[in-house]
């Protein structure tokens, strides 16, 4: 008998969120919520497009010069605090809307995603208090001092894998500065960007501060929000094809833009890495969430005098991780998040084929589970460099293992990519982890590690990962400009 974690918990019908108030579409459009685990419909989800969109805009204007723009600094710390001890007290709840929306483990939304998203608002809460700036004596002739003032209305559109982790990630900093917000929820996962809605009007903040439109991307809410003359910046987490029509959108009106991108991270061994903690590590960088995260280290390279007991161990421990129902207590890996991105996985799986890969483990929907798009664990090997399944972005729990011979040899390999969001080193030799570090085209880069964050650090990709960084000073610039007032003395 499968042990399932205990819930109370029911899917919700998902509404807009526009000053102040839950509102359903003006046409009455609805789509429908899936369950990628069960295939079953969990609610309803009102579809906006720009004439909600200009209504957000248009409330988040008037309260961007209202009660929140004369609140002191300790006030809105004080709401961002309230609002991360909301989402505490509500953890499990909110753990299996996301559960239920993304297909994810209970215990991975419960242990990671909502503790992340509380400790998000607390720590920008702390963060936005110990905030200066700087002041320049000019000789006797003149001071000089700077100050800094909200962006505005900031658009926020947010991806489905991480969905409550990443909208907080974005959201605290915002309104740290005093900006106001309109965000537009991944259609796949709505269901907790609408529960944080009733957590932001509880914890006191001020009608028409934080918008929520639901909807699509092309000719939808996403668009709308990006065209908006009234919107002054966005920040978007997703993938390269949509981040540059974004940027096109943008262009006319000269918004701020932040983007987070696509990863196709490289996961470096070199043959003097403690084995058994590489193994414990990769398994996770492989296959947490499903693979259904950007920095995770999808391309896997060992060196040569290891290779083949990497991959033995490797392969032995992945098949033993629990392929299952997302509230099953002992489940490692849940179900894809719909539909069109199980079929796009698997499409992987068969261009590996043609190229010639071997699938060591995996590859396949698990036995038993005839509903729900779940797919094994799945490892490639024997794929040239140039096979799209090591070239793009899979975005799935498929990983491909190379052997490699020489340093120079892996840094070229590593870099050779349009991709640079993170890369992982693996090895005790300090002079080769830091100049190795130095040589990899990444954003982020962990040495006998993976996925430990600090938050005052900086956050985000070059080339096609993304365009600026997030993170303790990095995101309250981006919220915020900065004016200089000079005083000739």
């Amino acid at each position: 008998m499968k042990m399932q974690v205990e819930t109370r918990v029911r899917a919700i019908n998902c509404l807009h969120f526009i000053n102040g108030q839950f509102v359903e579409s003006q046409n009455q459009k609805t789509f429908d919520n899936i369950n990628p685990a069960t295939e079953e419909v969990l609610g309803t989800v009102a579809e906006g497009g720009k004439e909600e969109v200009n209504y957000a805009v248009a409330a988040a204007r008037r309260a961007l010069n209202g009660r929140w723009k004369t609140m002191s600094i300790v006030e809105r710390s004080k709401i961002l605090r309230r609002i991360g001890d909301l989402i505490l007290e509500r953890q499990e709840e909110l753990a299996h809307l996301e559960s239920m929306d993304t297909g994810k483990p209970f215990s991975l939304a419960n242990s990671v995603d909502i503790p992340r998203a509380a400790f998000n608002f607390h720590f920008f809460a702390d963060y936005m208090i110990s905030v200066n700036t700087d002041s320049n004596m000019q000789d006797d002739i003149a001071l000089h001092y700077t100050y800094r003032r909200p962006v505005g209305v900031v658009g926020i559109i947010k991806p489905w894998n991480l969905p409550l982790l990443l909208l907080t990630w974005k959201l605290a900093p915002c309104l740290a500065m005093g900006n106001t917000a309109v965000i537009k929820p991944a259609e796949w996962t709505p269901m907790t960007a609408t529960v944080l809605m009733e957590i932001c009007k509880e914890a006191g903040v001020p009608d028409g501060v934080v918008n929520l439109v639901h909807g699509f991307g092309p000719n939808s809410a996403g668009a709308a929000i990006s065209e908006h003359p009234d919107v002054d910046a966005i920040s978007f987490i997703g993938e390269p094809r949509t981040g540059t029509a974004i940027m096109k959108s943008a262009a006319d009106s000269l918004k701020k833009l932040s983007f987070e991108l696509g990863g196709k991270n490289p996961n470096i061994i070199f043959a003097d890495a403690d084995l058994d903690e590489v193994i414990e590590t990769t398994i996770k960088s492989s296959f947490v969430n499903q693979g259904e995260v950007c920095l995770c280290g999808s391309r896997i390279y060992v060196e040569r005098p290891i290779y083949e007991e990497f991959l033995t161990r490797f392969a032995e421990r992945v098949r033993k991780l629990k392929v299952g129902h997302p509230l099953e207590a002992d489940t490692n890996v849940g179900a894809l998040v719909s539909k069109e991105h199980y079929d796009r996985v698997n499409s992987y799986i068969e261009i590996a084929r043609q190229d010639g890969a071997a699938i060591l483990t995996g590859g396949k929907r698990p036995d038993g589970y005839e509903k729900g798009y779940y797919l094994e664990p799945t490892i490639l090997t024997g794929l040239d460099r140039n096979s799209r399944c090591v070239r793009e972005e899979i975005f799935g729990p498929v990983v491909t293992v190379m052997p490699f011979d020489m340093e120079e040899e892996v840094i070229m390999q590593a870099n050779d990519t349009h991709y640079g969001l993170s890369a992982t080193i693996w090895t005790n030799d300090l002079r080769r982890a830091h100049r190795v570090a130095h040589s990899l085209e990444a954003g982020i880069i962990w040495v006998n590690t993976w996925f430990l964050r600090d938050l005052r650090t900086p956050f985000g990709g070059m080339k096609h990962s993304g365009i600026g960084r997030t993170g303790g000073m990095h995101s309250i610039d981006f919220y915020s400009e900065l004016s200089n007032v000079t005083i000739k003395l």
